[in-house]
């Protein structure tokens, strides 16, 4: 396993605070977007139903932001990397993660050169929980982000995004989980668990995955999917 030092510090201090932004952020919010749609586009013509989740759903994009698209059910990995290579887009990297021991194993593709556009999927079922997470830092289907929809979701730093006209409005999250998950549609329980986790990847400065096996792009995940089997047991 390899881990990394997360790029975004859990903010301790609570604040209410409305952000406007610039032209400059308005166009970055726009190309990447863009790119997510793109992305969408190739999959959704495959039949699939993907949404792209964290900032590019919210709208509090920086610079340093990725574009995630997950097709949030099973799919058959040789079946997608086809709709990929169809849809003119090419695998440079291959993940298999799995966050926690109890957690859903999965696989992620890394489409550029930074692994900074990814598209992700289970590859057993996730728990209700699990899909919740993806709600708690905010989602948008295809649909929602062709017609310009943002919406409200968590940030790595523990900021509640609120999406308005004028960019966003900022609430702390720790303290507040009850009106966190009032806003988001979730249960108390999934804000207090990514609060949990969040933190303490703050604190020990990993990304708290349990496993994550990176993988040479031209071997076929079904291979390294029977050898993960192999070596671990979900829930062990």
């Amino acid at each position: 396993m390899s881990y990394k030092v997360p790029r975004h510090k859990v903010v301790r201090v609570p604040e209410f605070r409305d952000v406007a932004y610039d032209d400059e952020r308005w166009e970055l919010l726009g190309r990447l977007r863009a790119v997510a749609a793109e992305l969408m586009r190739v999959l959704v013509e495959c039949g699939y139903g993907p949404v792209a989740h964290g900032s590019v759903a919210r709208g509090d994009v920086v610079r340093e932001s990725d574009v995630d698209v997950l097709i949030p059910y099973v799919v058959a990995p040789a079946v997608v990397e086809a709709c990929l290579e169809r849809g003119g887009l090419k695998i440079l990297g291959k993940l298999v993660v799995r966050a926690t021991p109890k957690s859903a194993l999965k696989a992620l593709y890394e489409l550029d050169p930074e692994g900074r556009v990814t598209v992700s999927f289970p590859l057993e079922d996730f728990s209700p929980s699990e899909l919740e997470f993806y709600r708690f830092g905010g989602q948008v289907s295809y649909e929602e982000l062709l017609g310009g929809v943002r919406v409200p979701g968590v940030s790595k730093s523990l900021v509640l995004i609120v999406p308005t006209e004028l960019g966003h409005r900022e609430a702390p999250v720790v303290g507040y989980e009850h009106y966190v998950a009032r806003i988001l549609g979730i249960s108390v329980d999934t804000v207090r668990e990514r609060v949990k986790v969040l933190s303490r990847r703050d604190e020990v400065g990993r990304t708290g995955l349990f496993l994550r096996i990176v993988l040479d792009p031209s071997v076929p995940l079904e291979e390294a999917v029977k050898e993960v089997s192999r070596r671990t047991r979900r829930g062990a």
